[in-house]
């Protein structure tokens, strides 16, 4: 099973959006829609934060 790429058994494809990461400004993919106002963060990102 490779969540990784949004791919999950017995499910199709997730659909992902482009974004801009909060933090350092890259263009990331999500798997969800992403809100204005809230922030966004690419997987380096959300893993630097993650580990605080």
């Amino acid at each position: 099973m490779d969540v990784s790429r949004g791919l999950r058994r017995g499910f199709r494809p997730r659909e992902m959006h482009k974004a801009i990461c909060s933090d350092c400004g890259k263009e990331c993919e999500v798997p969800f829609k992403p809100t204005e106002g809230r922030p966004v963060y690419c997987r380096d990102c959300w893993e630097k934060r993650r580990r605080r």
